[in-house]
């Protein structure tokens, strides 16, 4: 007999990716409790993500140094030999409240995070770039990692977004050397570069606390920072679609790591082997709080769709409410989607009962589909 795959992202403020596969599996063994249901939880490589793909036994916590130079304890975990390294643990923008300070945010504890994974033998290392603190290029990371900047004087000190254009030198001769030996992968589902209008400072400066005259101090900070690391590594790393994620992290790892930027949904469903889970599937069911047309655009249920068309196994999706007009939706090869705000009393309710709703939509799918796993 065939299998059904449940695949949800996460309902963000209301049920985590797992919770609300869980519930809808439920929803469905109610009714074929002869089927097998796989749950797979997903992310598109933004905040949560380490939650979504590692499995709790394989998550380890570490002390490190916060957005704001704070010690804080931070998670990282691994699927098989790939380390997963969530940004949004040690610099997100979670972490920061409400006086949020992106101009003087930094990001050492990310390389923390990842020295902790060269330090257990991880040689394959993914980075989710989604929900930071910092615009700083990634150089707080560099600094744990080894890297030493030099303003004018020749005193070293860590870069921040607004001390970017302090930087006269960049040392890299106690890089950790097992870095070299590395496959590093940043997964992003944003496509800015690093500067511009469209870029890492003024696009996403704002929502961190970086306005005004900061901005421009920041972004000329920016492109001096580029400049010096494009001539080191002979590289045009600035214009590289998604080098603006995290704050520009992505920049240092594409110069000086061999890093390389993917979109985050590919990047998590091949850690997760989802290509071989749909092996023997009749359905997948997937979804995310809202249904609108960015889902169409490097999201979960566009990953998740181009994949199961390969294998012309239907998709169907659950999701919180519906964003657009569904036809326009169904054209991204969705069979079906159910909202959740459809039969909850209002939206509080589907928030906070998010997995009795799904799993109510789980038994509702089962029963119109029953006669495909029961004939």
């Amino acid at each position: 007999m065939k299998s059904i795959v449940t695949a949800p992202d996460s309902f963000k403020g209301s049920i985590s990716s797992a919770d609300a596969g869980r519930a809808i599996a439920a929803g469905i063994k109610r009714i074929l409790p002869g089927v097998r249901v796989d749950v797979v939880p997903i992310a598109d490589g933004g905040e949560g993500t380490l939650d979504a793909v590692t499995l709790p036994e394989r998550r380890f916590s570490e002390t490190v140094t916060g957005p704001a130079f704070e010690k804080l304890t931070a998670r990282w975990g691994c699927i098989g030999d790939c380390a997963v390294i969530e940004m949004a643990q040690a610099a997100g923008l979670i972490l920061t409240g409400e006086g949020r300070r992106g101009s003087t945010a930094t990001t050492y504890g990310v390389g923390e995070l990842i020295k902790a994974a060269l330090d257990r033998g991880f040689r394959r290392i993914m980075i989710t770039a989604g929900g930071s603190a910092s615009n700083e290029g990634g150089c707080g990371m560099a600094c744990a990692l080894g890297a030493v900047f030099r303003d004018k004087n020749g005193k070293s000190f860590i870069p921040v977004g607004l001390t970017l254009g302090e930087i006269e030198e960049i040392d890299l001769s106690g890089l950790d050397p097992r870095l070299a030996e590395c496959d590093i992968t940043i997964a992003t589902d944003i496509k800015n570069p690093l500067l511009g209008d469209e870029g890492a400072v003024r696009v996403y400066g704002p929502q961190k606390g970086v306005i005004g005259n900061d901005l421009d101090i920041a972004e000329e900070g920016m492109t001096k920072y580029a400049s010096m690391i494009e001539k080191m590594c002979a590289r045009p790393v600035a214009s590289v679609p998604g080098c603006g994620a995290g704050g520009g992290l992505p920049a240092f790892g594409i110069a000086f790591f061999g890093a390389k930027i993917l979109r985050g949904i590919d990047t998590v469903l091949d850690a997760v082997g989802f290509d071989a889970k749909l092996e023997g599937a009749a359905a997948v069911i997937t979804g995310e709080g809202k249904i609108d047309r960015q889902s169409l655009y490097g999201k979960t249920i566009s990953g998740i769709c181009a994949l199961a068309a390969e294998k012309n196994v239907p998709v169907d999706c659950f999701v919180g409410a519906v964003g657009d007009d569904p036809e326009t939706l169904l054209g991204m090869g969705i069979r079906s989607i159910r909202a959740v705000t459809e039969i909850a009393r209002d939206v509080p309710d589907a928030i906070s009962n998010a997995a009795f709703y799904l799993e109510k939509m789980g038994s509702a799918w089962a029963e119109e589909h029953k006669s495909e796993f029961t004939e």
